[in-house]
C-alpha cells in the first residue's frame, strides 16, 4: 500500500510539474504576443495573426453568410530557398434581385530569387516599382502601392550564383454578379499596414530559410504618399522636359511616382484599355540596384550612351557611375511605340536631378 501511495505522489508531482511548465511556457509565449490559448488562427509561418489590424485578417470578414477564411503555405528551408502561402477569403450571399454574389480575395506571399532573365526580371521588378508604388519606410529596399508590394532581402539570403532573394506580396479581390465581375477591396489596410505586413513576413520567412539578421527587419515610420494624383489632358509627362506628346497625350495619362535620390518612376498609359506606353524607372539603392546585376550587359547599348546597356524590342536598361555609386535607368514599352528619346530625356533628367553627369547623348548637367 506505502508503494502504491508512493506511485501516487509521485505521478501527482510529475504532472503537477507538468502543469507549472506548460503554464510558464505559455506565460512566455503571451508576453511576446504568441499566446497559443486564445483560439486566433494565425498564417504565413505565423508572421500575420487573426484580428491583428487589417480587415482581411479580422473575424468581421466572416460575418458574411457561407463565409470562410483558409491559408496555404510552404515554408522555405536552408536547403529549399523558396516559399509561398496564401490567405484566401470567399464569401456568398444572395442580392435583392435573388441572384447570387460570390466575393473572392487572395493575397499571396512569394519567398524566392529574383527571376533570371533580363526581360523576366525587369518586368517582374517593373510590376512591383512602377505606377503608383512609393518605398517603404526606413529605408528598407521595398515598395508597395497598397495592393502588392516588394521588398529585397540582405545579402545573407542572396542565391548561389548571387540574385537576390525578395519577398512579394500579390492581391486578387473581386465581386461576381450574374452578369459581371468587378475589383474589390482586399482588405490589406493601405500602403502603412502592407508595409508591416511585408516586414513581418519577410522576418518570418527569413528564420525559416537560415538567412535572419542580427537584428529583425523594421517599419515604424510614416510611408511617403504620392506627389501628385494621376494626370490627363498633358502635352508634357511628369513635368520631364522632352516627354512631350502634342496631341497625342489627349488620349494618355502619366503618374508620377516616388521622386527620392534612390528611385523615380514615370508612368504613362493610354486612357481607354489601360494599355501601358511606357514605365520609366531610376534605381539607385544599393539591394535595389543588385537586382538588376547583369542585366545591362557589358558595353554601351548605342553610340554617345555612358556605362553599359542593352536596348531592346520592349525594354531598355543602362547602367552607369553617378557619385561613386551605380544609377541604373530602365523603360518597358511596347514595341510598338519609339520610345527612345523619351528614355533619353527620361535618364538624363534624372542624372541633371541627382547631380550625375549625363547619361545619354545631347544631355547637360545643368
Amino acid at each position: 500500500m506505502k508503494q502504491l501511495m508512493g506511485g501516487a505522489r509521485r505521478r501527482t508531482a510529475l504532472v503537477g510539474g507538468a502543469v507549472v511548465v506548460l503554464v510558464a511556457a505559455g506565460l512566455g509565449t503571451w508576453a511576446t504576443d504568441t499566446w497559443p490559448f486564445d483560439g486566433k488562427d494565425t498564417y504565413c509561418w505565423g508572421a500575420w495573426k487573426e484580428d491583428s489590424g487589417p480587415g482581411f485578417l479580422s473575424r468581421k470578414a466572416l460575418d458574411e453568410d457561407n463565409a470562410s477564411r483558409t491559408s496555404k503555405e510552404t515554408a522555405p528551408t536552408p536547403r529549399r530557398q523558396r516559399g509561398q502561402c496564401t490567405v484566401s477569403l470567399h464569401s456568398e450571399r444572395v442580392g435583392s434581385d435573388g441572384d447570387q454574389i460570390v466575393a473572392e480575395t487572395k493575397i499571396t506571399v512569394t519567398y524566392g530569387p529574383a527571376p533570371e532573365g533580363a526581360g523576366q526580371r525587369l518586368e517582374w521588378i517593373d510590376g512591383y516599382l512602377g505606377d503608383r508604388a512609393m518605398p517603404l519606410p526606413d529605408g528598407l529596399p521595398g515598395a508597395t502601392d497598397g495592393k502588392q508590394a516588394l521588398l529585397v532581402l540582405p545579402e545573407g539570403c542572396d542565391t548561389r550564383d548571387g540574385r537576390p532573394t525578395a519577398v512579394t506580396l500579390d492581391t486578387v479581390a473581386r465581386t461576381v454578379y450574374s452578369d459581371t465581375t468587378m475589383s474589390a477591396d482586399a482588405g490589406l489596410g493601405g500602403s502603412q499596414s502592407v508595409a508591416r505586413l511585408l516586414v513581418a513576413v519577410a522576418n518570418r520567412a527569413m528564420e525559416k530559410a537560415g538567412c535572419a539578421p542580427a537584428e529583425p527587419l523594421e517599419a515604424v515610420s510614416p510611408m511617403t504618399t504620392l506627389p501628385e494624383e494621376d494626370e490627363s489632358f498633358f502635352t508634357r509627362a511628369c513635368r520631364i522636359r522632352g516627354l512631350e506628346f502634342g496631341k497625342e497625350g489627349r488620349d494618355l495619362e502619366y503618374q508620377v511616382g516616388a521622386v527620392t535620390r534612390d528611385f523615380q518612376s514615370c508612368s504613362v498609359r493610354t486612357q481607354r484599355g489601360d494599355g501601358r506606353y511606357f514605365d520609366a524607372l531610376m534605381v539607385a539603392q544599393p539591394r535595389f540596384s543588385a537586382l538588376l546585376d547583369g542585366v545591362t550587359g557589358t558595353k554601351a547599348p548605342a553610340r554617345g550612351w555612358r556605362g553599359t546597356g542593352v536596348f531592346a524590342d520592349d525594354y531598355k536598361v543602362v547602367r552607369a557611375d553617378c557619385a561613386g555609386r551605380p544609377l541604373t535607368v530602365l523603360m518597358l514599352a511596347p514595341s510598338l511605340h519609339e520610345t527612345t528619346p523619351y528614355f533619353t530625356a527620361f535618364a538624363n533628367a534624372v542624372a541633371r536631378r541627382v547631380g550625375c553627369a549625363p547619361i545619354a547623348p545631347g544631355g547637360s548637367s545643368r
